[in-house]
């Protein structure tokens, strides 16, 4: 059974990551998919929320398991009996990146191979950063993200009349 693991902090998931997601289950029996809890960023999301929208948003992909996981990357793909890491790129700038954490997981384990995934063209400037600060300037996102992901973002960002959000950032410390 070919296995991969998809791994992101997801906060929130995108439809450039339902994208990527979409495509890595069809080129593998299963793909788990991992919720980062402990990235060294501060978060909007906790990690319950995250996986909440995450399953929701993957609900329709059979073949796909959502999981939360801590420590190196390479270990959870290791445990979960994965031979592969799946990486999304959507410009140059993540290749450069990408290709570092490639490199560093196949020190620690070089039986697992990285995949990288070409965003697609729709997707190629979205990333979760991008979603939350359209979000917070009130710019429509309903085409950028699962309804769960737009109604948990404007519950998360909701602006009182007196103009103070009451916005709670997760930090990594929590």
């Amino acid at each position: 059974m070919q296995i991969a693991v998809y791994p992101a902090t997801f906060d929130p998931i995108t439809n450039g990551h339902i994208d990527i997601a979409k495509r890595a289950s069809s080129l593998f029996d299963k793909l788990i998919v991992g919720v980062y809890d402990r990235p060294m960023k501060s978060l909007l999301f906790s990690t319950e929320e995250r996986l909440v929208m995450t399953r929701a948003a993957l609900a329709h992909l059979g073949n796909i398991e959502v999981k939360k996981y801590s420590g190196l990357t390479v270990n959870f793909a290791r445990d979960e009996g994965a031979g592969y890491i799946v990486r999304g790129l959507r410009a140059l700038s993540d290749f450069e990146w990408e290709l570092q954490l490639s490199l560093a997981n196949s020190s620690l384990d070089s039986s697992i191979e990285t995949i990288c995934l070409m965003a697609s063209q729709e997707h190629s400037f979205l990333s979760s950063s991008i979603l939350k600060e359209i979000a917070l300037n009130n710019g429509s996102i309903d085409h950028l993200a699962p309804a769960i992901v737009v109604e948990s973002l404007r519950n998360k960002l909701l602006v009182d009349s007196s103009g103070n959000s009451n916005i709670k950032i997760v930090s990594v410390r929590d």
